[in-house]
């Protein structure tokens, strides 16, 4: 008879005649082509039997189908609203959830785009090593019309602005930080940043520059240079945040999928935040401390949230996630390998330069 209940259970023959329930959706935020977890009950049909998953009336793809749990792929074209599932002729109760919306694609940022005050969102056309791209740069503005921004820097990565509003960009191609104005002409900052990635401003505005290589260099406001700490290498980038209590936040991919968030005092002292990601990349955080890291948990692909006692969860399923931003509104631009996107999410970002 045991044998027979499991076999019955793997049938669905358990809930026959119920009507099907969603309970909860994990995450409950997701890029088009993220899998999203459906919890309940009832949710397969008899005979096994494939059931119907629809976001806000679009169909999606099932992935794993059984009776209490099912996970789906968020089809293109879906939008924010309800989710449902229809099994043995019933349609189950609605959860919402937030589908991000796409912005631009045909780009190639590879960490965090950036904000201006006026809402306009800068990102990188990258290019592989070496690679001469017509446009490194581009401007999106707020009604999303997108422009060549720079068009004469090779390998352009990582984007920071000043308090003053000005615009910075790093070259992993010759290691240096760029200073661009607003016509687009652009002037060295600092040079010999070895395989210059990520870059971010403190308070004092002084700037920090990812040397991948292994080196976090500090830049005065009067451009003197130090090497503020030093790291395990990384396969491909240092992506930088600033916390709000002042230190310093790096995610740095190497072979391993098992990377650490690395914390850095003021002192330049490094402890490991959090271990056990998948090629971390891009980072943020909200006003309440939380950090958002563009990455892999349990392999799991998309954008995962830890507290500030380092409790991890994934917030956003998606694919090919390299970064975010924080936008007015409470809401997030979200750079995948080849477009930006964006999520009306319901969290406050922390300024990047609080005053």
């Amino acid at each position: 008879m045991k044998g027979m209940g499991i076999s019955n259970r793997l049938l669905g023959k358990k809930n026959v005649n119920g009507k099907p329930h969603i309970d909860s959706l994990a995450p409950s935020a997701a890029l088009p082509g993220g899998e999203i977890r459906i919890n309940g009950s009832s949710l397969r049909p008899a005979e096994l039997k494939r059931p119907r998953v629809q976001f806000n009336e679009v169909d999606g793809a099932i992935v794993i189908s059984s009776d209490d749990f099912l996970v789906a792929r968020v089809p293109d074209g879906a939008t924010s609203g309800p989710v449902s599932v229809t099994a043995n002729g019933h349609v189950s109760n609605a959860q919402s959830m937030k589908v991000a919306v796409p912005i631009a694609d045909n780009l190639h940022p590879v960490t965090n785009p950036a904000l201006d005050s006026e809402g306009n969102i800068y990102v990188t056309f990258s290019g592989s090593r070496g690679q001469q791209v017509p446009v490194s740069l581009f401007k999106i503005d707020t009604n999303y019309t997108v422009k060549p921004f720079l068009t004469n820097m090779m390998n352009a990565t990582s984007i920071a602005l000043d308090r003053e509003g000005q615009l910075y960009v790093s070259s992993r191609h010759d290691g240096t930080v760029y200073r661009v104005a607003q016509n687009g002409t652009m002037s060295s900052y600092a040079e010999g940043m070895g395989v210059a990635t990520g870059i971010a401003f403190d308070r004092e505005q002084n700037l920090y520059v990812g040397d991948r290589s292994g080196t976090i260099f500090k830049i005065s406001p009067d451009r003197q240079t130090f090497v503020f700490a030093t790291l395990e290498p990384s396969v491909s980038a240092y992506h930088l945040a600033f916390g709000p209590t002042g230190d310093l936040f790096v995610t740095g991919p190497t072979t391993s999928s098992f990377d650490c968030v690395y914390r850095i005092d003021s002192h330049g002292t490094v402890t490991n935040f959090f271990r056990g990601l998948g090629r971390p990349q891009g980072l943020a955080f909200d006003v309440d401390g939380n950090l958002y890291v563009a990455a892999s948990q349990n392999g799991k692909r998309g954008i995962v949230k830890i507290t500030p006692d380092a409790k991890a969860s994934l917030e956003v399923s998606g694919h090919n996630l390299v970064g975010l931003a924080f936008a007015p509104g409470r809401s997030v631009v979200l750079a995948t390998t080849g477009a930006v996107y964006h999520l009306s999410w319901s969290i406050q970002g922390l300024p990047l330069l609080p005053e």
